[in-house]
């Protein structure tokens, strides 16, 4: 019957998969999917070697002796067939998704695998929030099933094994968990239920139940004659062993008697029944809890999730519905035929809401894709412009705080540069695109970004969009989302990507036409170097110097900082010249534009680091250059960032103090020169000038 079953499952359903365009030969290419192939053909194997047993009426033996011969040729045309197709790069990798259940979140290897939160370990918080109760009882119910092992105790192990395991990993499968753990916490419960059940409806106060260990007298066999008949003596044991493992167990035996015993008095069936009583009532009141708390959750899963329940700053209850109306906005205000660029997140919102064709939306298979997306958003303002000229007619941007367009933009620029590597020149990482501090200071990377500049659009001092290239018309009641519409759209290239005739279609008239972008970006597409993830063993092109960086600076963030200040401030000084003269024009542009700060935005800056006393990754960064004595990076730094060596730690000492400590008088001059003071006090009222006449101590 399995044989059947699993037989009919496998090759209808592979038949069937294999018909679906998107995923056409995927199931027999893919590691992750031969193991059900696998199966199959072992099962096939199995099956031949049961029919021949049958018509020559073999023994066991030789019913054995036929598996293993069958078993090593199909081994062995495998792996001639593996040694043949391999080479060819027929078989696909093991994808990075896959990978990330067995190695730590943020080391797969993957930037955009590893932006995903979902992607992440599950915490014993997140257990405790979905399953509540059943985090307690559900192990309770694994040991207690693994006493008493079955066929179907066995099942329900190796599903508990597996789907802690693998839940553990990633959060998102902590659904996997649900089945198991409520069998496992059901048979805990009914198991306790029935033990205290048993207790109070046993043996009457006053009778003691008899030990099931006290020897009983067995009747005496006699002879014809009446005579009983002697036993015969039993031999010496002469395994010494024996005897001694014997003694060994004595004194837990006689414990366990005397706990019998015990528990079988009148006292211990009373506290049995007492400890019965409390542990029902327990029950009973967790029971009522966790029937309530699963109500509440359930109702807050149903809920919408772009529309939520927040607090004003007077404490009044407010409902958010930001995100709706700004798609039903887009719905009711835009052409039909209008294509909204926003990060893929909300992408299948979008288009389910506001029926307006998205750049990306969840189906992120296309890594190459996401990454132009993401190097639009996160390059400077004039080339994201020239990009999404091409591809959008409206952005939409989330703003508003928390889990922002704004506070998720590192991830963007780093999944960009792992297509476009001149995106972070030197910096695979992109540590150059982030905030400085923890008052939310951009980098000068980021400040100078496409969506940096719409997010702060005439909310933040200074930053605003360019009115000849953007227009602002929508902006939620409490700021979640803002949308601009593209002035001087290239209808050329939107014409171009409508015509069907430059539509890749597997067939014609198919739903399945894979798309292709305008000819006006190829400048932008010819410095694109197709992502090759570890798991990519049988393509041409390895990529091992990318994932020896990525995962040198996920491992040591600070260094990685420090290289993209220095990496960021070279590339200021010597800008690429490459690409087409329109692509110069505008690189030229943007260097000229937002790199160049004006001088009271630089005193601002200014006056705010140093007047902020804080210990952050900038303060670090500072002290290891000062005190490693690195001249240059310090050079490289203040021609990128002039305010970051005001820069002061929670004890009140910055730059100054420590170029005077560490006796490094070339740096004391260049602080010098940079108006940086060299009287001010410390937080222990100390100067720099007191720290080299030795009167303190780092």
């Amino acid at each position: 019957k399995c044989y059947i079953s699993y037989s009919l499952f496998y090759s209808v359903g592979t038949a069937l998969a294999i018909q679906v365009p998107v995923v056409g030969w995927a199931p027999l290419k893919s590691l992750e999917q031969l193991g059900p192939c696998a199966v199959f053909l072992g099962y096939q194997a199995l099956q031949f070697v049961e029919v021949m047993k049958r018509r020559r009426k073999l023994s066991r033996m030789e019913a054995w002796k036929l598996r293993i011969q069958v078993g090593l040729v199909g081994l062995l045309i495998v792996v001639a067939l593996i040694m043949i197709v391999a080479p060819s790069g027929y078989f696909g990798p093991i994808s990075s998704r896959v990978r990330g259940l067995f190695v730590k979140h943020t080391k797969t290897g993957n930037p955009l695998v590893d932006s995903v939160a979902e992607h992440q370990p599950a915490s014993s918080r997140a257990y405790y929030q979905y399953l509540h109760n059943i985090c307690l009882l559900a192990p309770i119910g694994f040991l207690s099933v693994m006493i008493n092992l079955s066929d179907s105790s066995s099942f329900l192990l190796v599903y508990g094994t597996f789907a802690y395991f693998f839940s553990h990993k990633m959060v998102r499968l902590i659904l996997l968990t649900a089945p198991i753990g409520s069998t496992l916490g059901g048979i805990a419960v009914g198991r306790i239920v029935a033990w205290c059940i048993r207790q109070i409806w046993g043996a009457p106060l006053g009778v003691e139940e008899p030990t099931t260990n006290v020897p009983t007298a067995s009747p005496v066999e006699t002879t014809k004659n009446g005579k009983p008949i002697k036993e015969p003596k039993k031999k010496k044991m002469k395994n010494r062993s024996e005897s001694q493992e014997k003694t060994s167990f004595e004194g837990f035996a006689k414990l366990k008697d005397a706990f019998e015993s015990a528990s079988n008095s009148s006292e211990g069936i009373i506290v049995k029944r007492t400890i019965s009583v409390i542990l029902l009532v327990i029950i009973y009141i967790s029971g009522g809890s966790f029937t309530k708390y699963c109500w509440s959750l359930s109702q807050s899963l149903s809920n919408p999730t772009i529309i939520q329940k927040g607090r004003t700053r007077e404490g009044n209850m407010v409902t958010i519905d930001d995100y709706r109306e700004a798609y039903w906005w887009l719905r009711d205000n835009t052409p039909e035929d209008s294509r909204i660029m926003a990060w893929w997140d909300y992408g299948y919102q979008i288009t389910a809401i506001a029926n307006r064709t998205t750049i990306a939306d969840g189906n992120t298979w296309n890594h190459e894709h996401i990454a132009l997306l993401g190097k639009t958003l996160t390059t400077d303002m004039d080339e994201g412009y020239e990009i999404a000229r091409h591809l959008a007619d409206y952005v939409l941007v989330w703003g508003g705080g928390g889990g922002d367009d704004l506070a998720k933009s590192p991830h963007l620029a780093r999944i960009a540069n792992s297509v476009y590597r001149d995106h972070c020149p030197g910096d695979v990482t992109c540590r150059a695109f982030g905030f400085v501090d923890r008052n939310g200071t951009p980098s000068p990377m980021m400040e100078r970004s496409f969506l940096y500049r719409l997010h702060g659009h005439k909310i933040k001092p200074g930053v605003e969009a360019d009115p000849a290239k953007f227009q602002e018309m929508f902006r939620s009641k409490y700021g979640k989302v803002r949308i601009f519409k593209l002035l001087g759209v290239s209808q050329e290239s939107k014409n171009w990507v409508k015509d069907p005739k430059n539509r890749l279609c597997d067939v014609p008239g198919s739903w399945f036409c894979p798309g292709q972008y305008p000819p006006a970006l190829q400048h932008i597409l010819d410095r694109k170097k197709d992502f090759a993830q570890l798991e990519d063993f049988n393509r041409g092109e390895a990529d091992d110097e990318y994932q020896k960086q990525y995962f040198e600076n996920l491992q040591n963030a600070n260094l990685a900082k420090k290289r993209a200040a220095v990496a960021e401030a070279s590339q200021q000084k010597d800008p690429p010249s490459s690409g087409s003269s329109d692509d110069k024009s505008s690189s030229s542009s943007s260097a000229a534009g937002p790199t160049a700060r004006p001088t009271e935005q630089v005193a601002e800056w200014k006056k705010r680091r140093y007047n902020t006393w804080e210990n952050s990754e900038m303060s670090t960064n500072m002290w290891k250059i000062i005190s490693t004595n690195s001249l240059q990076a310090l050079k490289d730094w203040m021609a990128d960032d002039p305010s970051a060596v005001f820069v002061r730690s929670e004890d009140g000492r910055g730059p100054m103090w420590w170029a005077f400590e560490n006796r490094r008088q070339e740096m004391v001059k260049i602080l010098m020169d940079a108006g940086v003071p060299h009287t001010d006090k410390d937080g222990k009222g100390m100067s720099p000038v007191d720290l080299l006449e030795g009167g303190g101590s780092s």
